[in-house]
């Protein structure tokens, strides 16, 4: 009896495996690309994320998961002396260079997992998935960042890159030196925003009057974080026909929890929400890239950086397969017939 029911059992998975092994071998295979760019905000040490993640054992972590990673390692970024005409031409052409980058792993087969650096940075992670799929995006984040170039109150350029993706802000003449080469490739209903809890007046009269679908965090403790994600992703990819990215801002997560960031905001979302998100994100097989960014491992005591990385690392790991779960194994039918 027990022989037939390891029999019945082995065939079904092995069958229901055999049916996956074309998304698997896609899901499974992973570029991470290193982006140390802190030019988008004033506060230096954002551009050492990716190397302090790794150090970390990020890529061993992902490994660990039966992935094929490759590390494409870290992008070199041109200098410019410190003006705000040249911090516009740093982040413009830094933006331009990750936007190629990512659409060459896309190309390779691999999903593609960016590392930042500032938020700036999803101006070219999100241009270069769209241009090799149409996309629908999540922003994950305690900010829209959907300021313009006349509307923000600081200048820094982190808190604008909605506002240039979004086709149909481009009405409003935003415009910044360094940016001719992007064209807004995102339509306003194929983008939400989940975690906001810091919106600038001007942000919040832009995703109300286009009406851009956001979930501040008063949403999430009232709707849950499963409701949230399940309309976010409906309303975004009614279809199922878009190629998902997914920008996660660490500050999305509360700054009790992530403090090692620029921008931290009190209230955002716990891990397990995170997490959450994360694993309702995984099992997609339209996902196919992913940012980590304003992880400052220079900001804190060694404690709350660490435990800052260790989330970050944890977050990036359960997006890409990690499971609370469990998993079961590769060898499982050597296990079974023991």
């Amino acid at each position: 009896m027990l022989y037939s029911f390891r029999t019945v059992f082995n065939s079904k998975l092995s069958s229901a495996l055999s049916i996956r092994s074309n998304a698997n071998r896609f899901h499974n295979s992973i570029g991470i690309l290193g982006a140390p760019f802190n030019k988008g905000q004033p506060k230096e040490g954002v551009d050492k994320a990716p190397d302090a993640l790794r150090k970390y054992g990020l890529i061993k972590q992902l490994q660990k998961l039966d992935l094929d990673v490759k590390d494409y390692g870290n992008l070199l970024f041109e200098n410019y002396s410190d003006s705000s005409n040249n911090e516009s031409l740093a982040v413009g052409s830094a933006c331009h260079k990750v936007s190629n980058n990512v659409k060459n792993i896309l190309l390779d087969g691999r999903k593609c997992v960016t590392i930042g650096g500032d938020h700036s940075l999803g101006m070219g992670t999100v241009h270069g998935h769209a241009q090799v799929h149409d996309v629908c995006v999540l922003w994950i984040d305690a900010h829209p960042d959907i300021n313009t170039s006349h509307t923000s109150p600081s200048g820094h350029i982190h808190g604008m890159p909605c506002s240039f993706l979004i086709k149909e802000l481009k009405k409003y003449k935003n415009s910044l030196p360094g940016f001719e080469w992007l064209n807004p490739c995102v339509k306003k209903s194929n983008m939400a925003f989940i975690g906001l809890r810091d919106i600038d007046p001007p942000e919040k009269l832009i995703l109300t009057k286009e009406n851009i679908l956001h979930f501040t965090m008063h949403h999430i403790d009232k709707l849950g974080i499963f409701e949230v994600i399940n309309r976010a992703l409906e309303g975004i990819n009614p279809t199922g026909k878009l190629s998902l990215h997914v920008s996660f801002d660490i500050d999305s997560i509360d700054k009790m929890l992530t403090p090692s960031t620029g921008t931290p905001v009190i209230g955002g979302l716990t891990v397990r929400e995170a997490l959450s998100i994360a694993e309702e994100v995984s099992n997609l097989d339209f996902f196919r890239a992913l940012d980590l960014v304003e992880i400052n491992p220079t900001l804190g005591t060694k404690e709350q950086i660490e435990n800052t990385l260790s989330i970050g690392a944890l977050v990036v790991k359960t997006f890409l397969g990690y499971s609370r779960h469990g998993r079961i194994p590769k060898n499982f039918q050597e296990i079974l017939t023991v």
